[in-house]
């Protein structure tokens, strides 16, 4: 029935900032802005950002987040430059290959993720954990 992932929407409480945030700091590409959201491209990916007074304040506290891949090759830079912005870091990395966790300007939790849904699958082979179960892939 689904066939992929459309789009990512984040609740933004200052556009101005995020945008800035997501295009400028994190490389974006931007496509469309308007006084209430922008919509971004990831890489072929499309990303909203949307104007919401409602919006949370700081992170929650569970695990939910979404990672970004970056070649190894920029990976260094690309976090680099996160620290040059003062990104707040969520979490360190444990997982298999290079990774960084932090927080954009209204808290909400993502990552920049070098390694493959392959390479992460030959890490769970190499160490299974309890009732590891793997399906044929179509």
């Amino acid at each position: 029935m689904v066939s992929g992932i459309n789009h990512v929407t984040f609740a933004v409480r200052d556009l101005d900032r995020s945008f800035h945030f997501y295009t400028v700091i994190l490389g974006l590409r931007p496509v469309a802005r308007w006084y209430k959201g922008a919509y971004l491209d990831a890489g072929g990916h499309w990303v909203c950002l949307n104007l919401d007074p409602e919006t949370k304040s700081g992170p929650l506290g569970e695990y939910t987040h979404l990672a970004f891949t970056v070649p190894a090759s920029v990976f260094e830079a690309a976090v680099s430059r996160l620290r040059a912005a003062q990104v707040q870091v969520w979490q360190k990395n444990k997982s298999p290959g290079d990774s960084f966790d932090f927080l954009d300007p209204d808290g909400h939790k993502l990552e920049l993720y070098v390694a493959t849904q392959q390479d992460r699958l030959k890490a769970l082979l190499n160490n299974p954990p309890k009732e590891l179960m793997l399906f044929p892939i179509p």
